[in-house]
């Protein structure tokens, strides 16, 4: 972006929370951070979601069909944008346009970090497609939410002072 006339640089545009609505435990958790700091919340699903319209609150239906939420996801996603998402595939595929990712549960994706995340789900997809029992995740808590919570609230701060 260029410096306006006095060499400041323009103020650049807020991060939006992007959220992978199908199944998503913590979307009040988003409303709520979204609208404490002012930030566009966008849910993107393959079914239509209930509930009354909520200000600052976008709902986007993509058509059926595998990763088709995904793949809208990746390809709107900005690089100031924090997206919830639970699918590590897309999560590493966020990271990688620069954007931050959150699981549900309060991990987030890093560059650093979302290559081994990725791997491992592979392993356990091989092994159960090999039919290796791995088991499933374990369930959703209070600890997870309010970790959740903390990790975005961290993330928002940090996009913030980016801009």
């Amino acid at each position: 972006m260029a410096p306006d006339d006095h060499g400041t640089p323009p103020a650049l545009p807020p991060p939006t929370l992007v959220v992978d609505a199908d199944g998503c435990p913590v979307k009040n958790e988003v409303y709520r951070v979204g609208r404490r700091y002012g930030l566009k919340v966008i849910l993107v699903a393959n079914t239509q979601l209930g509930g009354p319209p909520i200000e600052g609150v976008e709902r986007v239906v993509v058509r059926s069909g595998l990763d088709t939420a995904d793949d809208w996801i990746a390809e709107h996603v900005g690089s100031r944008d924090i997206v919830v998402t639970a699918d590590i595939p897309l999560a590493s595929r966020c990271v990688a346009a620069g954007a931050r990712a959150l699981s549900p549960r309060g991990r987030v994706f890093t560059p650093d970090d979302v290559g081994d995340a990725l791997a491992t789900r592979d392993l356990l997809t091989s092994l159960r497609e090999g039919g290796v029992m791995t088991g499933g995740p374990p369930p959703f808590t209070p600890r997870d939410r309010s970790k959740f919570l903390q990790k975005l609230d961290e993330l928002v701060q940090a996009a913030l002072r980016a801009g």
